[in-house]
């Protein structure tokens, strides 16, 4: 942390909260996924019938 006059300037790392994982993008592509298949199924399906 750093302070300049009145300004506290804090570096990037310092300011976050928590760590970043990459799980949020399995769990967003594996939800997006899903929503893919299940929407083309309730689509498809009354249409082949």
């Amino acid at each position: 942390m750093k302070r300049q006059g009145n300004e506290v300037r804090i570096e990037t790392n310092e300011a976050r909260g928590g760590s970043t994982p990459h799980v949020v993008r399995w769990v967003l592509a594996a939800s997006m996924t899903l929503a893919v298949i299940g929407l083309s199924a309730v689509w498809i399906i009354p249409a082949l019938s």
